[in-house]
């Protein structure tokens, strides 16, 4: 391997230690493979070093502060990205190395854009199923049901808890808060909290199983941990939902909602647009288990399948009009009849630029700013701190704390990549705190940025943090639950 060059720079000195710790802290938010790019010049103790940390720190302020300036959360980061990009590029061809910024670029690049086309095939479909009324019929049937707030409330968040092991929790959190957006008719609070609840149940959800979060999928893949061996992190996931589900359930004003008048009726294909977004998931799924290709060829091959089936709908309207049309003369249903009047062709394409692109553009400016930060050298000083100085199970509850202000997918690709010497029992405990950490904040896990954008102006990072200490608790709970069920695994060593 070639030899690291440093930047000249002073001598290291030990009480500068900390400050670089929290710079690390912060260049944790990035693709795996973005991570695994490393540059030959360390920049980690040079002026273009910290100011590129400075860039980053001011434009995530600015995210975190976007319920204030409204200011849309991709502005700052897309800035910060490309100033940060362009003090490794001149720095490395200063370096006469032009060749190796160019690389690292194309290779977080390239992670931006799996995770680009996989999120917006989601949102296609999640808009598709808007359009046809999906969520309109059930907010519809949940208020005939005559389910209270509270009851709402436990229902999305069972649901979530329960739908994302077999689904991505992205996925399932944006299905569970169209459907609570639909069902709350504009009460703030409430869906405020049922975000919050969401996202805390699809994140714990997703810890258990290989197939619920990017982390548990790559220790699966990784062969750390065996597919039977996630659901020992049931229980502890489990505890993580409830408690924090128990607390803010006493604060819900359990009133029902307003009955609704409207006869709600799906549009033509809706169902079957249902089956096509769960045969995308399968397809994602089956694609990545069996074939080992990466999960978002699945994805876009599902938005195949949802663009041959718009071309039907589109081709066959002009007959099914007519169809119905008699049909409902001979009923003598004027109803039904005024209703045809409004039925439009499907578009796909229309749906897919109703995708939520504030938050595409903001993953990219975060992919890449943090990118270019991994490629400065921060991650190594992060990776020297932890397994080395601490012992390993309060280094993994520290990084499960830290996903919640970073992402957790870097998390886990950092202690994958730095193979401590743990017992099979700390590699479920980092598993489960990866999974389940990023719940602390809302920008600590993509479910909590997604539904940011979906449901703005009502799911907020302030309004997520002032429940942050309940979501301590269960936290903490689910880490003492884990340490305690599962004993024994802390002394086999994987």
């Amino acid at each position: 391997m070639p030899t690291t060059r440093r930047l000249p720079s002073r001598p290291w000195q030990p009480a500068r230690w900390s400050s670089f710790l929290v710079l690390a802290f912060l260049a944790m938010l990035v693709s795996p493979t973005a991570l695994a790019v490393t540059g030959e010049l360390n920049m980690t103790d040079s002026l273009v070093g910290y100011i590129a940390v400075a860039i980053f720190v001011l434009a995530y302020a600015l995210v975190m502060a976007e319920e204030k300036i409204h200011m849309r959360k991709s502005k700052p980061v897309l800035i910060a990205a490309g100033i940060i990009w362009a003090l490794i590029g001149w720095v490395y061809v200063q370096a006469g190395m032009p060749d190796a910024s160019e690389q690292a670029f194309r290779v977080t690049l390239l992670e931006f854009t799996e995770l680009m086309l996989f999120l917006l095939v989601a949102m296609t479909y999640i808009n598709a199923m808007d359009e046809r009324r999906v969520f309109d019929a059930l907010r519809s049937w949940l208020v005939r049901k005559g389910f209270s707030y509270r009851s709402l409330f436990w229902i999305t968040g069972v649901l979530a808890f329960c739908i994302s092991p077999i689904a991505d929790n992205l996925t399932t959190a944006l299905l569970m808060c169209a459907v609570v957006t639909k069902v709350a008719e504009g009460d703030k609070r409430f869906i405020n909290l049922c975000c919050i609840n969401i996202v805390v149940a699809a994140n714990a959800g997703g810890a258990f199983s290989p197939f619920g979060d990017i982390t548990t999928l790559m220790v699966w893949q990784a062969g750390i941990v065996e597919f039977q061996e996630f659901f020992a992190l049931l229980v502890p996931s489990l505890v993580n939902f409830i408690i924090p589900a128990v607390v803010m359930s006493v604060f819900i004003n359990n009133r029902k909602p307003d009955s609704l008048n409207e006869d709600v009726w799906l549009k033509r294909g809706a169902r079957r647009i249902v089956l096509l977004f769960l045969l995308t998931v399968a397809t994602a799924v089956a694609y990545h288990t069996l074939l080992h290709l990466p999960p978002v060829l699945g994805m876009m091959t599902g938005l195949g399948y949802l663009q041959f089936f718009g071309y039907y709908l589109r081709r066959s309207l002009p007959r099914s009009l007519e169809r119905k049309r008699t049909r409902y003369s001979q009923r003598g249903d004027q109803k039904k009849l005024e209703q045809l009047g409004s039925v439009v062709p499907f578009d796909v394409f229309n749906r897919v630029a109703r995708a939520e692109w504030d938050t595409l553009l903001f993953f990219y400016g975060v992919v890449m700013c943090v990118g270019g930060l991994g490629f400065m050298g921060y991650l190594g000083l992060l990776s020297e701190a932890l397994y080395t100085g601490w012992n390993a199970t309060w280094a993994n509850i520290a990084l499960g704390v830290i996903s919640a202000v970073v992402d957790n997918i870097p998390v886990m690709f950092a202690v994958l990549t730095m193979e401590p010497d743990m017992s099979h029992g700390h590699w479920l405990l980092i598993t489960l705190t990866a999974g389940v950490g990023g719940s602390l904040l809302s920008i600590g896990s993509a479910a909590g940025v997604a539904l940011m954008g979906q449901a703005r102006g009502n799911y907020t990072f302030i309004g997520h943090l002032r429940w942050t200490p309940v979501i301590a608790l269960g936290y903490i709970a689910s880490v003492a639950t884990h340490l305690w069920l599962n004993a024994e695994s802390f002394t086999v060593f994987g």
